[in-house]
């Protein structure tokens, strides 16, 4: 039988940097070597395409892989039947990619701008496409659509980043009109955690919005959820499943970047310690939300449950979520029988499917 040609991409200009070659190096080494030809392309954080011309993937993390010798510039042509050029002094190499799976977090990995970029080549590629990936990837736009579809979510205020230069005091007055604290200031389209801050008075909130107006021009502020954090993950194109719910103790003030992927302190329950019956709503309002955002492929979809009546609170969704070795995303499908390498067979097999 032959092998498929998969093009990995990962690492991007993004702040999620790090997380997508935490990501690549699970998604390559738990890969199926006998069903598939790999070309792992990373992105350096200047933008630099290369393809990576080892086999040694805990390369990816350590941020050594730029310098292997085997490594060639390369790019995927926009241009449909070209695929994958690689270039070796004066030649071009070209490679048929049968499919891409962008293990890429963040600004033009997650956003729809990679995802333009393959519907153009005409490669068929994991995860949702382009519309659905913007409009998940900017949190106000994915409020939107909850607020349309009827699911339940946390108030909201969008506050623009040139609101902050010249009318911060009332900007300020009318959020804490609106809003108790705490509350949480997320730019609108980082993942990760990435810019995101609990503030507790006027000035740390002050700094909060000048701190998400470093990574967007668009600032969202929402009221708190006193509740626990629970994970949805959802796979399918026209007929999605969900997973089991897990639910994240941060063990810190909430479940930032450094609670994700640096310090020790989180716990993930598998399953989440919420009822059965409150699961079950959470599981129909995770295929609800990615149906509603039109996805595919994949997503997960984060909620609160409040501790006082077990309320199901939509959080946010995530079209290519972290597949890293501790992310919940493989985990919670691992605990609902599809073990980490089927579940990259069946990523592939449903990129293909909507291709067709």
């Amino acid at each position: 039988m032959k092998k498929v040609n998969v093009c990995i991409l990962f690492g991007g200009i993004s702040p999620e940097h790090e997380v997508s070659l935490r990501s690549a190096e699970s998604v390559l080494n738990n890969i199926d070597k006998e069903q598939y030809n790999l070309f792992p392309v990373g992105i350096t954080r200047e933008g630099a395409w290369i393809l990576f011309g080892g086999t040694d993937y805990s390369m990816l993390p350590k941020g050594t892989w730029v310098n292997h010798p085997m490594n060639r510039p390369a790019a995927i042509s926009p241009v449909r039947g070209q695929g994958l050029l690689s270039f070796e002094g004066e030649s071009v190499v070209r490679e048929q990619i049968d499919v891409v799976f962008p293990v890429l977090h963040g600004e033009n990995g997650e956003d729809g701008a990679m995802q333009g970029l393959l519907q153009m080549a005409g490669i068929p590629y994991v995860g949702p496409h382009v519309a659905a990936s913007a409009v998940a990837m900017d949190k106000t736009l994915t409020k939107l659509v909850a607020d349309q579809a009827g699911i339940p979510q946390a108030a909201w205020e969008l506050v623009r980043s040139r609101e902050l230069v010249n009318r911060m005091e009332n900007t300020l007055e009318t959020l804490e009109l609106r809003f108790r604290y705490p509350m949480f200031v997320k730019p609108a389209g980082t993942g990760s955690s990435v810019g995101v801050s609990k503030v507790m008075d006027r000035e740390q909130l002050r700094q909060a919005l000048h701190t998400a107006a470093e990574y967007d021009s668009k600032i969202l502020v929402e009221e708190f959820i006193d509740g626990r954090e629970v994970e949805v993950a959802v796979l399918g194109n026209e007929n999605p499943v969900a997973s089991i719910c897990g639910e994240i103790d941060s063990g810190a003030e909430f479940y930032d970047y450094d609670a994700k992927y640096v310090t020790d302190t989180s716990t993930a329950y598998i399953p989440a310690r919420i009822p059965e019956s409150v699961g079950e709503i959470v599981r129909d309002a995770a295929v609800k939300v990615y149906s509603a955002i039109g996805c595919q492929g994949l997503s997960r979809v984060d909620f609160f449950v409040t501790y006082a009546e077990n309320r199901v609170v939509f959080n946010e969704i995530n079209t290519i979520p972290g597949f890293t070795s501790i992310s919940m995303y493989p985990k919670l499908f691992e605990a609902s029988g599809i073990p980490y390498s089927k579940l990259i067979d069946e990523l592939i097999r449903l990129a293909m499917e909507a291709s067709r």
